[in-house]
Order: C-alpha cells, then sequence, then structure tokens
C-alpha cells in the first residue's frame, strides 16, 4: 500500500552506550527501615534491575523479537496538528473472513501490550481476527506531536484514520487505561465505522432513576457483594495512595519530563512502581521489567513526551475525559472487569455505559488485562463476538468465520 511501509526497531549503539554510561553514575536514596512499598519502589529492588540493566539486559536480544512482530509506519494527518509517523503492528489472520481489530494500549505500557494476545486472536480459531495495534502518538516509535492541545479526539482521530488507510471501513475495538478511554472517544465520533468496542478498564456512574431505572433499582435494592466491596476497597486505595502520579502528570508535566528524560534510574523507578502496583501479584521477570521501561526510554519521541496525554486532557475542549464514562447510545459494548483494576465499579455502573451486549467478572488480573490474562481477553473476546455472543456479526462480511488462507501481513 502506498505509503505504508515496513518497519525496522534499530536503537543505535551510541545510545546504548550513553545509556550505560547514566547507569554507571546513578546516584540513590537512602530509605527508611522497613519501608517496604509504603513509599514506593523499594531501593533493593531498583538497585538489583539497575545492575541487571548495566550487566546482562540485553536490549539486542529484545529488539530482535521486536523485530519478528509485523511491525509497519505510516504518516497520517491529524487536523490541525499536521502529519505524524505512526508505527503499527498488523498481523492479519488466516481467516479471510477475520474481523478487524483495533488495540489501543495506555500508559505506562505499549504496543508491546498486544503481543501475548496477537497470535491466538489471528490463529485460525474462530472467531478470528486481524489485529492493528499503533503506538500512540508520543509513544514507542511514533513521531512526537509539537502543538498544545492534542488530546483524545486527536487520539481518536489518528486511530481512526490508521484504520481507514488499511482499509477497514469498518471494525471493531479493544482497549485499557488510556487506549480504553480512546477507543470510547471513537465510538463517540465515529459510530458509523466503529461497529463494536470492549473495554478492560470499566468505569461508568452510578445509574440514576430518570436515566437508567431498571439498573437503579437493581442498584439500590441488591446488596453490594463481596467482590463489589473489595472492588471498593481497590478504588479507594488507588485514589489515596495510588493516584499522585496522575496529579503531577495532569499538572506539570514538563517538570517532571526532566527527570524521567535525564535518568533512566528514574523513569525505571516512576514505571516499575506502577508494574507492581497495578497488578495482581504478576510474577514480573526482570527481563520483562526492563523491556517495558525500554520502549520508553528509547522511544521516538522520548519519555516526557508520553506523560502530555494527562494534561492535554485534564486541559481540553469536548468531548472530555467524563465523556468516556457516560452512556453511548450506538456502539455494542463488552466489559471486563478485573479485581484489581484501578478503579473497580459495580457491574450495574458498567452497564450505564451504553448498550452492554457482554460482560464478564473476573476472579483475577489487574490493570495489563491483555499481559496479565491474555488467554481470558482472548476468550471474553471471542465468546462476544463468536456465534450467538452480542456482537455477533457487526461488521458486515466479516464475522470472524471463513475459509482459512495462508497467514499474510499486510
Amino acid at each position: 500500500m502506498a505509503s505504508i511501509e515496513p518497519f525496522t526497531v534499530s536503537v543505535p549503539d551510541s545510545q546504548l552506550e550513553r545509556l550505560f554510561q547514566k547507569l554507571s553514575t546513578t546516584n540513590f536514596p537512602d530509605e527508611l527501615d522497613e519501608a517496604g512499598w509504603s513509599y514506593g519502589a523499594p531501593l533493593a529492588d531498583i538497585k538489583r534491575l539497575t545492575k541487571y540493566w548495566q550487566e546482562k539486559y540485553d536490549w539486542r536480544k529484545a529488539e530482535a523479537q521486536i523485530n519478528e512482530l509485523p511491525n509497519y509506519k505510516t504518516p497520517i494527518k491529524v487536523d490541525g496538528f499536521g502529519s505524524l509517523d505512526i508505527h503499527f503492528v498488523h498481523q492479519k489472520s488466516p481467516i479471510d473472513g477475520a474481523i478487524p481489530l483495533l488495540f489501543a494500549h495506555g500508559w505506562p505500557g505499549s504496543f508491546l501490550e498486544v503481543t501475548k494476545i496477537l497470535p491466538l486472536l489471528t490463529s485460525s480459531v474462530t472467531p478470528s481476527f486481524h489485529i492493528v495495534a499503533p503506538s500512540l502518538p508520543n509513544y514507542g516509535f511514533s513521531s512526537s506531536v509539537s502543538k498544545r492541545g492534542f488530546s483524545l479526539p486527536q487520539y481518536a482521530e489518528t486511530c481512526h484514520k490508521l484504520m481507514l488507510k488499511l482499509g477497514y471501513t469498518h471494525y471493531v475495538t479493544q482497549g485499557g487505561d488510556w487506549g480504553c478511554m480512546i477507543t470510547r472517544i471513537m465510538s463517540l465520533l465515529y459510530p458509523d465505522n466503529v461497529r463494536a468496542a470492549h473495554i478492560n478498564m470499566v468505569r461508568g456512574y452510578a445509574p440514576t432513576l430518570f436515566s437508567n431505572p431498571i439498573l437503579y433499582l437493581q442498584h439500590k435494592f441488591s446488596p453490594y457483594s463481596p467482590k463489589e466491596k473489595a472492588g471498593a476497597a481497590r478504588s479507594n486505595w488507588f485514589l489515596q495512595e495510588g493516584s499522585g502520579y496522575r496529579a503531577e502528570q495532569s499538572t506539570k508535566p514538563q517538570t517532571l519530563g526532566y527527570s524521567l528524560t535525564d535518568s533512566p534510574v528514574g523513569l525505571l523507578a516512576w514505571i516499575y512502581e506502577k508494574l507492581h502496583d497495578w497488578t495482581d501479584e504478576y510474577p514480573w521477570t526482570d527481563d520483562d521489567i526492563l523491556t517495558w521501561v525500554s520502549i520508553y526510554w528509547h522511544s521516538t519521541a522520548g519519555p516526557a513526551a508520553s506523560l502530555r496525554i494527562y494534561y492535554e486532557v485534564g486541559h481540553c475542549e469536548r468531548p472530555q475525559r467524563g465523556a468516556t464514562e457516560m452512556h453511548i447510545p450506538t456502539v455494542p459494548l463488552g466489559l471486563s472487569h478485573f479485581p484489581k483494576e484501578l478503579t473497580v465499579v459495580p457491574k450495574t455502573w458498567g452497564r450505564t455505559m451504553g448498550p452492554v451486549v457482554f460482560q464478564s467478572e473476573k476472579e483475577k488480573g489487574g490493570h495489563f488485562a491483555a499481559w496479565e490474562c491474555p488467554e481470558e481477553l482472548v476468550a471474553d473476546l471471542r465468546v462476544m463476538f463468536g456465534k450467538g455472543g452480542g456482537a455477533e456479526g457487526v461488521v458486515k462480511g466479516k464475522s470472524g468465520y471463513g475459509v482459512e488462507k495462508g497467514r499474510a501481513r499486510l
């Protein structure tokens, strides 16, 4: 296709040498006795990871694994912001009737989050999917944005235009974190193209008598389940103990950006804390942690750029963040509730977000569902879009079933 080119990740040796130099001259802070995780990332963990990063971690191995993916780059024109070079993974299924699905990541994730579900969703098991997973602007190997005001509508426009450019006039979406909010805005702005959406970060509001009388009565007269009580405790923890990063990134991202751009250990600690706190006791390996951090350190735009979405969303004109939690009436919606998500709402709250055609409640899992629980997320998508599912056949001529052909990329 015109202006869509294969892409290879290739970090210069000089950049790696500079990284090692910085790691070798790190000044670590002290730490209180028995601080644990209460004050943030523990000193012993950060020292261990820093030493491993400097002496044993192999970026070239990780880079080679990334380059085994079907990576591409293409320019996308965003109204008012010019042309941005967008990196994306595009894996097509061998099933000719596969469903086009846009996977959108968030912070501190990246396109890497799709890698565990990619071979499952694009296999010959039906319903099957064609997967498109971009690096959002200011993330990974996509361009930086040089003007103020690039907020949720612009991220939505970028993803939508990418799908159109790939020939997917009608498609479905999946997202968590900012990916959830971006795909929700896509449902709001492009309801004729987005045929259904699935999210794993469920928000919503308590139903009211006038807006949702049936849900209101269910919510009012049904006692909270043990899972919902645990969810309320998790939500309160996040608001009281886990959301300080959001206040800084939403108000003064540039100030924080100096530290994250100059100090690889500062960046490591900032992200590692979230990988620990936002998951459900997930057994992160040191290699996985450092690959996730390295995507930010070696990103095209640099680590500071990834913070700006928080500021822009908090200061933009409509549609704002709140719109992503409100009722969007025309796009079928699937919800997967994970117990260690950052905010865990009752199931009735989730049903206020739109015409819910699928809903599941998990026993385990946190914020990074595609990475922590790939098989469960894939199973939910197959039920939602499969035969008898609430979103069966939403993309005309692309039901997820059909004749198996040879696996292809673009």
